[in-house]
């Protein structure tokens, strides 16, 4: 098996509804996320995927969150904006481009710190 990561960062606020601590106000990350792909053979260049299309999909799902307040955009809006759950979100937002034949998503990691990384694969 091969796999692949490209890592993004974006900056958002967010607050985490019912938490009953500091973390239910309003505060605000500097959130690092690396994204895996992985797969069984490569192609005819001798890759899994080109880094730059992993990119550019990153990018896009980037800018969907990148200096806003989280709890503002679908699924946020409802959904608390924890790490795990946008870990999750990034990971199904690739999964439309990157689920087969040849090369899938195979883990999603979000950190909101330095210390304290969430982490979603299926």
């Amino acid at each position: 098996m091969y796999y692949i990561y490209r890592e993004i960062t974006f900056s958002a606020a967010h607050r985490l509804r019912e938490y009953h601590g500091k973390c239910e106000n309003l505060h605000g990350h500097n959130w690092k996320v690396r994204a895996y792909l992985k797969s069984v053979d490569l192609d005819d260049l001798g890759m899994v995927v080109d880094f730059g299309v992993l990119d550019k999909k990153l990018k896009e799902i980037s800018e969907l969150l990148d200096h806003k307040y989280l709890n503002e955009i679908e699924p946020f809006d409802k959904l608390n904006p924890s790490a795990e759950n946008i870990a999750k979100f990034i990971f199904a937002s690739l999964k439309a481009e990157f689920n087969g034949p040849r090369v899938f998503v195979h883990r999603v990691m979000v950190w909101e710190s330095e210390k304290s990384c969430a982490i979603y694969e299926e």
